[in-house]
């Protein structure tokens, strides 16, 4: 694994195991995207089309897809992920190649993934408190671009792309694990809370 202040003039790679969940958040995020795609399409040629993702009144993906909300940059969400996720795929399968790049790649891939943690973030919070209805397959996009975001930033800093002190390098070389699991560990508690009256009914 390159992690060793390689900086600008220089090239990073990075270890199979970061490669390997580029992949498979990648491939996941894709997933719920298409599946999302497709169902946009469906309701949008059957307005009583229903999602197989809408089980009850909470979690009903169809009041998602009919929100404007879905379409918050003139056209469906999903689109865009099946582009961003499909990058991120193949930024990882590049990698196991043994592929590296240099700064100004890394930290614009970073910059990609904030604003995609920023975008789900938003999403979800239009989701538990504007549209009052949850997504499943949003969840596991949610999901997989924290899992990315944390794991690419802390990536960056413990190679010296993003600057840093180093009790933080220090932490990240061996709780890089905690940052996700309580961003998503929040959420559930979010989504635990908003809806609690239904889920202990």
């Amino acid at each position: 694994m390159t992690t060793t202040g390689e900086k600008t003039g220089r090239t990073v790679g990075a270890s199979r195991a970061l490669a390997w969940l580029l992949v498979i958040t990648g491939a996941a995020g894709l997933l719920a995207a298409w599946v999302i795609t497709i169902d946009k399409f469906k309701l949008l040629e059957d307005p009583s089309f229903v999602p197989g993702c809408s089980l009850n009144p909470v979690v009903a993906c169809g009041n998602i897809m009919k929100s404007e909300q879905a379409s918050a940059f003139g056209f469906p969400n999903p689109m865009l992920g099946l582009v961003s996720y499909a990058v991120v795929i193949c930024v990882g399968m590049s990698l196991l190649a043994g592929a590296r790049f240099g700064r100004w790649y890394w930290l614009t891939f970073n910059a990609g993934a904030l604003f995609g943690v920023g975008f789900c973030m938003w999403l979800m919070f239009q989701s538990l408190y504007r549209i009052n209805s949850l997504c499943l397959w949003c969840c596991l996009a949610w999901v997989a671009t924290i899992l990315l975001f944390w794991y690419l930033t802390s990536h960056n800093v413990r190679a010296g792309l993003l600057p840093a002190p180093g009790w933080l390098k220090g932490f990240l070389e061996e709780f890089t694990w905690v940052l996700p699991v309580l961003h998503i560990g929040i959420i559930g508690m979010l989504i635990l809370t908003r809806w609690w009256d239904f889920w202990t009914s």
